[in-house]
């Protein structure tokens, strides 16, 4: 497109001769002409968006809860499991004990745009293999060199939360985190990853020093939030970032809270073998039980504020679409899904309903965000949406 030409001034939002294509219509906002078009034959139904010409997708190589990071750092991650589990088998049935604690609370975050699984576990695996394993590379390195509180206070939470941040780039650079929420829910899922596999050489270390039942309450009992407290503050300011359309350079005030409030808590940890020491840990201790609560009514409040904005974009989306209002109202809402769900027959049923109510959900975040919805994003979602792929124009 070269040239623009006065849109059709004086007339209302709707379907026009598209002045590029003699053959398609587009679609006038009742300002300017958009991305969106749709063939002439037959013509697209008032008020709906047309199905765009997707490209084609190429055949991934691996599945979607792996990558190439994550297949890498896999093999030296598994031998180093597997020698663990051979030398303290107890080690990794304990580490998984704060996956049942904190993996719930999770998944009631991303209830109201559910990820798909593939993608938390990608992210849980990220967290595992890859930000674990380099962790342990530059981590010894680093405490050789300099000693063991360096490596604690300065290379393990700049590396560690560098690494677990990733993850959420990862899932960004997938177009996978569309709201403040989906950033939290990533950086949740990569620090559970990586908590689970730090927890099996502690617990490890801890039975041969003879102190492993103090170890397990304190990590797994008492402090299993600490790696997620920690990298949420990137997954929050990343989902800002993308929320509001900015690149994810914006979003670094995040990580910088996360690399800082974990070296506080590691710094406390490293100087508490004596009084004063223990005060400056009970003191930290009080600070980040005062964060987590913060940062769990933050999550209520964040999460009530996006179901309040895309229940009043349901008419938007319904119109946009052309679905019916009264269900993408109940899609959205909690209570309503779970009336629709209830009343589907099967799993298979039960199934698509969540499926449906998580397309709906995504195409609202689309279209709530700034600027106009990408339109390839948006034929995707709308193909998944109707089942059937949109027809190439």
């Amino acid at each position: 497109m070269t040239s623009t030409p006065p849109p059709p001034t004086a007339h209302p939002a709707g379907w026009y001769d598209d002045p590029w294509n003699p053959h398609a219509w587009r679609w006038f906002d009742g300002h300017y002409w958009t991305p969106h078009t749709a063939l002439r034959t037959p013509p697209p139904p008032e008020g709906a968006a047309p199905a765009l010409a997707l490209p084609p997708e190429k055949k991934p190589r691996l599945p979607s809860f792996l990558s190439p990071p994550v297949l890498i750092t896999a093999i030296p991650s598994l031998v180093l499991l597997a020698i663990a589990g051979i030398i303290e088998p107890i080690s990794i049935l304990l580490a998984l004990i704060p996956l049942l604690i904190v993996g719930p609370p999770l998944l009631w975050m991303d209830r109201l745009e559910p990820e798909p699984w593939s993608s938390r576990l990608h992210a849980f695996l990220w967290g595992a293999f890859v930000a674990g394993f380099v962790a342990v590379v530059i981590n010894s390195i680093v405490a050789f060199a300099a000693g063991e509180v360096v490596a604690a206070v300065v290379s393990a939470p700049l590396v560690e939360e560098s690494m677990k941040t990733l993850a959420i780039v990862w899932a960004v650079r997938r177009r996978e985190v569309d709201s403040i929420m989906d950033g939290l829910v990533y950086a949740g899922f990569a620090a559970l990853g990586f908590a689970a596999v730090e927890n099996v050489s502690y617990f490890v270390l801890a039975e041969e020093e003879g102190v492993l039942v103090e170890t397990f309450v304190g990590r797994a009992l008492l402090t299993p939030f600490a790696h997620p407290l920690f990298t949420a503050w990137a997954g929050l300011a990343i989902g800002w970032a993308v929320a509001r359309g900015k690149s994810l350079h914006h979003g670094w005030w995040g990580l910088a809270i996360a690399i800082g409030t974990h070296a506080l808590w590691n710094g406390s940890l490293s100087i508490a073998d004596n009084e004063v020491g223990m005060i400056v840990l009970l003191i930290s201790l009080l600070v980040f039980i005062v964060l987590f609560i913060a940062t769990v009514i933050g999550v209520i409040v964040l999460r009530q504020k996006d179901l309040a904005r895309l229940e009043a974009l349901a008419p938007t989306i319904a119109a946009r679409y052309g679905l019916d209002v009264s269900r993408v109202q109940s899609l959205l809402r909690p209570s309503g899904r779970r009336t629709l769900r209830s009343g589907a027959a099967g799993r298979d049923a039960k199934r698509a309903i969540t499926r449906e109510a998580a397309l709906v959900a995504r195409l609202g975040y689309l279209n709530g965000g700034p600027g106009t919805p990408d339109p390839i994003a948006e034929a995707r979602l709308r193909a998944e949406l109707s089942g059937t792929s949109p027809t190439p124009t």
